[in-house]
């Protein structure tokens, strides 16, 4: 976990874990204080084991509650696969076994011991001991009061007959003799006639007891053993004067005699000691039960402690292991900033600040890496905005012919979209596409021969047209040896066609200039011989040379017409741009080669949208007029012959476009003559010099427009023509091509 994440979190645990540990701490030694004082006498025991019980028993039940949660979540984490789960419960099994045996022995030999050492409370020879010792003390008391009854009896026999002034000195001298308390002698309605105190500042001697009152009235002596506070006991004897009765009673004498404190504290421990034993005896059975129970609730309170403070170990043994897999974790992901708190100084602690340390290092790695990884991306970006306006063709392969890098260029040029054909097989992206998989099939021929550096022209045709590449191939090295080739390749096809439009147009003007001096002399001179020869020849040489000069003648005129074509073709005259409108101009032609031609159907399809557009009429008259006399001648000898015109406007604003289009029903172009149709020269008709669709092109590209051919479905050829409507879409093109003309020548 990251330091952001358990901040204060050791803090609390600690606090809450040392509340707890000083808590049931408390408790167990208040348990183990009560249960300690009241074994020391069973009127203890007695009043202090219910709230030694009610203790235990709140203990144990918390602890109990406590510990259920704590390994409901043990067991829950353990299920649940927590980092550090399985470790904590092997812990705490290790801890559980290492407390829990130890107390459970403790725990039976103490309940051994229990019984053990309670029965030795109550064995025959203590409970004789005490008996004798209790009739021992018992006797030793009895002989004390004989003796004490004796000596009054003889005291109260003296006393007869003498005055009570002498009786007075007699009972002074025998409380002195014999150690008593109080003498005192009692006359009629008990009144006191002579009395000698230990205590001289007593005002009255103590009252005598009703029963001794009654017991000398019947003239019977009377012996009485009294306790006294702080174990203490006195000897009272009450005796009758024989002899000595008046009308309203008779004397007697009453004698109150100390028991020596040795003899009464003997006694007294005797009969407490004897009394207690009787007591347990008694409770020898509720004792045992009491003692057990109150050791059994201490011993799970121990267990349970203990068990808890296994769990709380483990886990704070286990603490760090979690953190430290929770931190690796986090790594894993990405998350470098990642750092643990130091649990405590020693070999985990060290273990946690390796961690930190790694991790600290692994930010400033990844840290740079990223800043890498940012300058690589700008400068791809930078590359990928140089390659996406380049108008050359980029192409990054490896040797399986699978795609890694392709610019926009190369799609355009290769005639399909290669935006996402990243990752992606070229031959899988051929289907259906001719050029490129032509291409593809030029690039394996050369991969597989093993020229990995080369650069070479590669021609390539689409649905007859050719087009044409200049290839350049270099290795790519890669990663762990896997070779790539970046191809580089550009469209020259125009380029190609400039410098034989530019040829042709030398070729022509070179022709018409060295054959168009010499035919003028030569039909001349013709003309010449049949007129000065054929007057002085006879009939059959004069008809042979009639026929001879006629043929030369003729062909002179061929030769000036096609020099005159090759002159057409050669110049380039200036354009008279004006604005008129094309469906008006189309109308006009389509009803003159109506007229001139009326075997022939000439249908018209005209856009009523299409307006006026800037052009030179003428010579886009002269452009309907070429195509009109070619799809005508294509026709002779077909019935039916069908020849339609149409037009639309394509596009708007600057880009907008006039299309004309011309079909017939006839044979068509031939196809290995299809790419080829608009060089000069080309033709498949028998007669004709091959330089009218020449000059509908050069006339097209003047106009900045475009052209193409192709072969109709349903049968019969197609001729295409765009010219823009607007000036300076077509001054701009034009612009381009005078350009590139330029440049190649």
């Amino acid at each position: 976990m990251a330091a952001s994440g358990v901040t204060g979190a050791p803090r609390r645990d600690g606090v809450r874990a040392i509340a707890a540990i000083t808590l049931w701490s408390v408790i167990g030694l208040a348990a183990l204080l009560l249960l300690a004082k009241s074994a020391q006498n069973s009127s203890e025991f007695g009043r202090l084991q219910p709230w030694i019980v009610l203790l235990n028993v709140i203990g144990v039940f918390a602890l109990i509650v406590l510990l259920a949660r704590r390994l409901w979540q043990l067991v829950r984490d353990f299920r649940n696969h927590v980092p550090g789960s399985r470790l904590t419960a092997r812990t705490v099994m290790i801890f559980g076994a290492l407390v829990i045996a130890p107390l459970l022995i403790v725990y039976f030999s103490s309940l051994e011991f229990l019984d053990r050492g309670i029965d030795s409370w109550f064995r025959v020879e203590v409970r004789e001991g005490l008996k004798d010792a209790l009739v021992l003390s018992r006797s030793a008391l009895d002989l004390r009061v004989q003796a004490e009854s004796r000596r009054t009896a003889v005291l109260a026999r003296s006393l007869l007959g003498h005055s009570v002034l002498k009786i007075q000195g007699q009972l002074d001298q025998a409380r002195r003799a014999d150690s008593a308390r109080e003498i005192v002698l009692y006359g009629a309605n008990d009144r006191i006639l002579a009395a000698s105190l230990e205590d001289p500042l007593a005002d009255v001697p103590l009252s005598p007891p009703a029963d001794l009152v009654r017991t000398v009235s019947e003239r019977q002596t009377y012996v009485s053993l009294e306790p006294q506070p702080h174990g203490r006991f006195i000897i009272r004897i009450g005796v009758p004067l024989a002899g000595a009765s008046g009308a309203s009673g008779q004397r007697y004498l009453m004698a109150v005699y100390p028991v020596p404190a040795q003899l009464s504290e003997l006694s007294d421990a005797v009969q407490r000691s004897y009394s207690r034993y009787g007591n347990l005896t008694a409770l020898r059975e509720p004792l045992k039960y009491s003692f057990r129970l109150t050791l059994t609730l201490v011993l799970l309170l121990a267990m349970l402690a203990a068990i808890h403070g296994a769990i709380f170990s483990a886990e704070r043994l286990a603490r760090p292991v979690q953190d430290l897999i929770a931190g690796t974790r986090a790594v894993g992901k990405g998350d470098f900033a990642t750092r643990l708190t130091l649990p405590s100084r020693d070999e985990m602690g060290y273990l946690v600040h390796s961690f930190n340390d790694m991790t600290k290092r692994l930010r400033r790695a990844h840290d740079e890496a990223t800043r890498s990884q940012q300058a690589v991306e700008r400068e791809r970006e930078r590359l990928a905005i140089i390659l996406a306006r380049l108008s050359t063709g980029v192409l990054a392969v490896d040797r399986n012919l699978v795609v890694r890098m392709a610019n926009r260029a190369a799609g355009g040029i290769l005639g399909t979209d290669l935006s996402v054909a990243t990752g992606r097989a070229l031959p899988d992206l051929a289907a259906g596409n001719e050029r490129l998989g032509q291409f593809v099939a030029a690039l394996a021929v050369r991969f597989a021969r093993g020229r990995e550096e080369w650069r070479e022209q590669i021609d390539l045709g689409k649905s007859g047209r050719m087009v044409t590449l200049m290839c350049a191939c270099t290795p790519l090295p890669g990663e762990s040896g896997d070779m790539g080739y970046v191809i580089v390749f550009d469209d020259i096809t125009a380029l190609l066609e400039a410098q034989r439009d530019a040829a042709w147009g030398e070729v022509a003007r070179r022709l018409a200039h060295e054959i168009k001096n010499p035919l003028t002399p030569i039909q001349l001179s013709a003309e010449r011989l049949a007129r000065r020869l054929q007057p002085i020849l006879a009939s059959p040489e004069a008809e042979f040379l009639e026929r001879s000069t006629h043929t030369i003648v003729q062909q002179v005129e061929s030769m000036q017409q096609m020099v005159n074509a090759f002159s057409e073709y050669a110049r380039a005259p200036e354009m008279r741009v004006s604005r008129f409108s094309l469906n008006q101009l189309v109308t006009e032609v389509a009803d003159l080669y109506r007229s001139q031609d009326p075997r022939a159907t000439i249908t018209l399809d005209l856009d009523p949208m299409l307006s006026a557009i800037e052009a030179d009429r003428g010579r886009v008259r002269q452009i309907l007029n070429n195509l009109l006399t070619n799809a005508l001648e294509a026709l002779e000898g077909y019935p039916e012959p069908w020849l339609q015109i149409s037009t639309r406007l394509e596009g708007g604003g600057v880009s907008a476009f006039a299309v004309m289009s011309v079909c017939d029903n006839g044979p068509g172009f031939q196809g290995d003559l299809l790419g080829r149709i608009f060089d000069p020269y080309v033709t498949s008709k028998p007669k004709g010099t091959g330089l009218g669709l020449a000059i509908v092109k050069k006339i097209v590209e003047e106009h900045g427009g475009r052209i193409d051919a192709d072969n109709r479905p349903e049968g019969g050829a197609r001729i295409r023509v765009a010219l823009p409507v607007a000036f300076g879409k077509r001054a701009g093109v034009q612009e381009k091509r005078q350009t590139l003309r330029s440049e190649q020548v």
